[in-house]
Parts: C-alpha cells; sequence; structure tokens
C-alpha cells in the first residue's frame, strides 16, 4: 500500500518553499510584533474538561475522501464552542484534506474561549511561525514526520513564540520522541502510513507513557462507550472530526455526543 503519510509530507515540503518565496521568516516575525492576543492554553483546557473531546473542522481525508465539502466553518466552529468542546480543531492543509488558511482565519475571528489547533503536518520551522501569525494557540507534531532533534528544536520554538505542543505519536519507537517540555502527547488510533485503526493498540502504548503526561486519543472515535474505556484508561482529551463533520449540524452531533459521556 501506498505510504499516504510520506506522500503529504513530500507535498508539504513543495508548499512550503513556494509560501517562503513570497513571505520569508523575517517578515513573519515583523508581523508578530503586531499581535496582541494571549493564547488560551490547551492543556489547561483539558485538564479542567468534563468531557475532552476536541471537535475538528474536517471536510475530507485521503481515507474516506469528502466528507462535508461546503461546509461552513464560522457557524460549525461557534457550535461546537457553543455545545461544549473543551478545543477546536481547524485543518490548513488542502491538497489531502480540504482545509486551507482561509477556513482557520474564519475558526480565529468566529471562537475566544477556547483553544484553537492549527492541524497540519509541520516539516520546517516556518509552519510555527506561520501558526503563530494565524493566531494559533497550540500546534501539532507528528513524531512519524520528523526526527527526534527536530521535535526537540521545533518544540522550543513553538514555546518561544508561547505556542504549546501536542506531540503525536502511533508507535513504540516513537516513544523516545518524548520529552519533558512537550505539553501534550496524543497516540493516534489510526497508522497514518496505512489509515486502519486500532484502539487496543492505543491503550496498550498509552500504559508505556508516564503519567505526568496528559494524554489525547485522536481519530477513528465515534462510539461513546470508546470514549468512556478510553477515559478510563487515563485519557483526558479525545480529537474527532468526521463523526461530527459527516452530519448536517456537527454542532448539534457534539452536543448529543458529550451528553452520553458526561
Amino acid at each position: 500500500m501506498e505510504n499516504i503519510l510520506q506522500t503529504i509530507c513530500d507535498n508539504k515540503r513543495l508548499e512550503i518553499a513556494r509560501q517562503k518565496e513570497a513571505v520569508n521568516i523575517p517578515f513573519l516575525e515583523y508581523m508578530l510584533s503586531f499581535q496582541k492576543r494571549e493564547k488560551v492554553s490547551f492543556k489547561q483546557a483539558l485538564a479542567a474538561s468534563g468531557s475532552g473531546v476536541i471537535a475538528e473542522f474536517k471536510r475530507r481525508s485521503p481515507s474516506k475522501g469528502w466528507i462535508h465539502p461546503d461546509a461552513d466553518v464560522t457557524s460549525i466552529v461557534q457550535a461546537y464552542e457553543a455545545s461544549g468542546a473543551s478545543a477546536v480543531s481547524c485543518l490548513t492543509d488542502e491538497m489531502f484534506f480540504g482545509g486551507g488558511f482561509a477556513d482557520f482565519k474564519k475558526a480565529r475571528i468566529a471562537i475566544s474561549r477556547i483553544p484553537l489547533l492549527r492541524k497540519d503536518f509541520i516539516v520546517d520551522e516556518y509552519q510555527i511561525y506561520q501558526s503563530k501569525v494565524m493566531g494559533a494557540d497550540l500546534i501539532l507534531l507528528i513524531a512519524a514526520c520528523l526526527t527526534q532533534e527536530e521535535t526537540a528544536r521545533f518544540t522550543e520554538i513553538a514555546h518561544e513564540l508561547e505556542l504549546e505542543v501536542l506531540l503525536e505519536i502511533h508507535s513504540e519507537e516513537e516513544l523516545s520522541y518524548i520529552q519533558p517540555d512537550i505539553d501534550v502527547i496524543g497516540i493516534n488510533n489510526r497508522n497514518l502510513k496505512t489509515f486502519a485503526t486500532d484502539i487496543r493498540h492505543t491503550i496498550e502504548l498509552a500504559n508505556k507513557i508516564p503519567d505526568s503526561f496528559l494524554k489525547i486519543s485522536e481519530s477513528g472515535l465515534s462510539d461513546p462507550q470508546t470514549v468512556i474505556d478510553l477515559r478510563n484508561q487515563g485519557f483526558k482529551g479525545f480529537l474527532m472530526g468526521e463523526n461530527f463533520m459527516k452530519t448536517a449540524q456537527p454542532g448539534e452531533t457534539l452536543k448529543a455526543f458529550i451528553e452520553q459521556i458526561v
């Protein structure tokens, strides 16, 4: 089977090269001098949350194709916030997930009380500065896309910019990417090389992560009982997108889901 993750990362590097030609890091740093917004802590929001649901705005995926192509980002993320989401994740990858900077900008304007995650495949420090300019509260670092040295350096840059870091792992080999200054650890139930999901694998891997880290479960979640079981295993957050986005009213679907798990 084609390595989907490698294809996405290769394309991402080409995208970034073009973006750097238009806007370089010094200019992004200059733009930051005008930014006055204070970030909302993702880690604190999850620790204080009753549901732990991180609701994702997601138009499509490589495995499922288009989920909700005409979705209105403003109304949906506002409904997520009103329905009790602990945080919102917004995809900015266009080619494979149908997202973009315009979606993120609208999401940033629409919500203010809960943290906003820029969900993308970060392979260059340029994207971290870009995320801060866009108004993100945190970024996602995927261990499978990076070296341990890149993970450490990108985490340091993110913290200098007052961004929190969600480190995503999927295998026992990637446990070595976990460093003390990582804010939150996510375990992806979906193998990003094959896009198959396995909750049992997630639980086994979580048991090898120190309890001092706040852990979230990502991808393939739809059954309220599964979320309850994962919470009993020590998980504090649950990143979900497709389960809500495939419905006509994602915010209402989220509200009904939360009522079943709290």
